[in-house]
This record gives structure tokens, C-alpha cells and sequence, in this order.
């Protein structure tokens, strides 16, 4: 079960998997860059609380910097990153098919300490766009669906409602679980799968 309490974080971990509380959880590693990364946030005046099972920091009723432990790294991640200007070329891609750069990764527990003035910069910036209402511009490009997906919903009004019905976001969830597939057979089969997901208006990766 994800945790609600910001300090179980810090203390024991997200919630989400089974070294949670334990010696192995990644929490406990990067236990000194955590606190600093904390310790940053709560200085740049931005309210403390939990979400997802992480420490979420927002401002004037917007999400601004969630914090993240994995095993290799920790991160601090920046909600509407399209935004960012990113002046000291920091920010990362988390993966692959990130659209923005989005992350500030560390592999230390000292790297927070080393940019809190990039950090803080950025901080302001994200606060700056969430008090002045600014949001990053909506892609209207059009999702290139595979062939077994756009069959699936001709054959299937229920399915073809519901999917058109998701967030872009969640669209694209399934767009790239499906295309990672090699072969047809395997994409065919990961819809049948999804059918009831995404008729109860869930991404590819939410539970």
C-alpha cells in the first residue's frame, strides 16, 4: 500500500513495492540526497504533501516537483517541463519516450547540495509559470495507433468509446505498450488484456 505520510517516505520508503521498510529500499541509500532535496523545497516556500506515494511539492494550487528514489538514482522530476527553459542544460529525459526533458537525476547523495542554486533558480521559474496560470501548449498531434488497436476498435464500439474517451496521455500509454511488442500476435493478445482497463478509464500502467 503506497504510503500517505510524507515522513514515511523519508523513513521507509513509497509503499509501492516489497523492499519497502526494509535495509534495501532505496529510500534508505540516498537517505542524506533525500533530506537535502527536502530541505530545498520546503526553503523555496512551496507546500509539502504526498502523492502517488511520493513527496509532491505544489504552489498557488499547482504540482510543481515531485521526489523520486530508485535504486541507481534519485531524482527530482518537474511537472509541465515543456515549460522549462533549462539555461544550465540539467534536466533529463526519464526515459525514452519522455516528450521533455523533465529531471534532475542524481547518483550522489551529495549532487542536491552541489546545485541547490540551480535548483532553487528552477524552482522560481516552475512557481513563476503555476502563479502567472501559464501552461505548456496542448499537442493536438494526432497518435499513430497500431494496426491490431485500430482494428480492435472497429470491432468493438464499447472499447472504441472508452479509448477515444482517455486523456492524450493514457492514449499514449497504450500506443507505446503495443508497439514494443515485435510481433502481431502479442500485440493482439495485450488488448485483449486491456479491454477492461481501458474501459475503466486507466493507462496502460496504472493499477
Amino acid at each position: 500500500m503506497m504510503i500517505s505520510d510524507i515522513d514515511d517516505f523519508f523513513q521507509k520508503g513509497c509503499g509501492r513495492c516489497e523492499r519497502f521498510d526494509t535495509p534495501d529500499c532505496a529510500t534508505r541509500f540516498w537517505a542524506r540526497g533525500l533530506a537535502a532535496l527536502r530541505d530545498i523545497c520546503r526553503a523555496a516556500d512551496l507546500t509539502e504533501t504526498v502523492k502517488w506515494g511520493h513527496p509532491c511539492y505544489m504552489h498557488a494550487g499547482r504540482n510543481i516537483v515531485l521526489i523520486g528514489a530508485f535504486r541507481d538514482d534519485f531524482r527530482l522530476s518537474f511537472f509541465n517541463a515543456a515549460l522549462m527553459k533549462d539555461p544550465d542544460g540539467v534536466l533529463e529525459r526519464q526515459g525514452p519516450n519522455t516528450q521533455h526533458p523533465d529531471m534532475l537525476r542524481f547518483t550522489s547523495n551529495e549532487g542536491p547540495a552541489k546545485k541547490q542554486d540551480v535548483i532553487h533558480a528552477y524552482l522560481e521559474e516552475a512557481k513563476a509559470y503555476a502563479r502567472a496560470g501559464v501552461k505548456p501548449p496542448k499537442d493536438d498531434s494526432a497518435l499513430d495507433l497500431p494496426d491490431e488497436l485500430v482494428q480492435a476498435l472497429d470491432d468493438d464500439p464499447v472499447l472504441a468509446e472508452a479509448f477515444h474517451a482517455l486523456s492524450r496521455g493514457r492514449q499514449k500509454s497504450y500506443v507505446i505498450n503495443l508497439n514494443s511488442a515485435k510481433k502481431s500476435e502479442t500485440r493482439v493478445s495485450r488488448i485483449r488484456k486491456f479491454r477492461d482497463r481501458i474501459i475503466d478509464g486507466r493507462g496502460a500502467n496504472e493499477r
